[in-house]
């Protein structure tokens, strides 16, 4: 499956390594945010590879809602398990867990409709930035620290008409930033069709920490290496 250059299973455990991670943001996501560079002070695997590794091990369910409760490291052995509530979760040996998955109505494990659906989110995900918040950040006058920038995925949920789609496509349908002090809350709705019909909607949450005023120099230069990467991701 697509998925296995991006995790290595460990007696029953899931361990993604930094280069895994980063290679899964870039190629599969085109997310080049720092903090999935091997080596960065915050270092962590992106939640749209939790998001995929669960679709893959559970299916798509026609409902499902995903609470992203804390930054996944390198290298940390994760059990993916459904608990008796039906919720499925995913946690370290120590307990502590980083994903709550909640999920209702019918499931399909048919391999081309669940990896068609995980690469259509992911590429859809993957363009937070600055494809959706910049425009945003821009009109509220505020942006995150250039110099520290951190934005959080926080939870997301869908809701499919149907589950036999293998080349769905998601575009934004709707977003919005609340600025609450220091920190912004993202929300990002989405529509999602197949073969130019809609079969469902979703809803994302981002959390953006450290807000200052709005600086079009300071931003441009984050955009400006935010393609640089891109370009030099795409020539190797």
């Amino acid at each position: 499956m697509f998925l296995d250059e991006f995790h290595t299973c460990v007696d029953d455990r899931v361990v993604v390594s930094a280069d895994q991670a980063s290679r899964f943001a870039k190629s599969i996501a085109g997310d080049f945010n720092p903090i999935h560079t091997p080596g960065a002070r915050r270092f962590c695997v992106p939640g749209d590879l939790l998001f995929a590794l669960t679709l893959a091990r559970f299916g798509l369910s026609q409902h499902m809602s995903f609470r992203f409760l804390a930054m996944v490291g390198a290298d940390r052995p994760l059990t993916f398990a459904e608990h008796e509530d039906g919720v499925v979760r995913v946690h370290d040996d120590d307990g502590k867990c980083y994903l709550e998955v909640e999920r209702r109505g019918d499931i399909t494990h048919d391999v081309s409709v669940v990896e068609g659906f995980t690469r259509c989110y992911v590429a859809f995900s993957g363009k937070n930035f600055p494809h959706y918040l910049k425009p945003l950040m821009q009109q509220q006058g505020v942006m995150f620290n250039p110099r520290r920038p951190l934005v959080i995925y926080d939870s997301m949920g869908f809701s499919l008409d149907r589950l036999d789609a293998v080349a769905p496509s998601l575009v934004l349908s709707d977003s919005q930033l609340t600025v609450i002090g220091k920190r912004g809350d993202v929300a990002l709705e989405f529509a999602i069709a197949a073969d130019d019909q809609p079969i469902g909607v979703g809803a994302k949450k981002l959390v953006v920490s450290g807000l200052c005023t709005y600086d079009d120099e300071a931003m441009e230069d984050i955009v400006s290496e935010f393609y640089r990467l891109r370009a030099e991701h795409t020539e190797a």
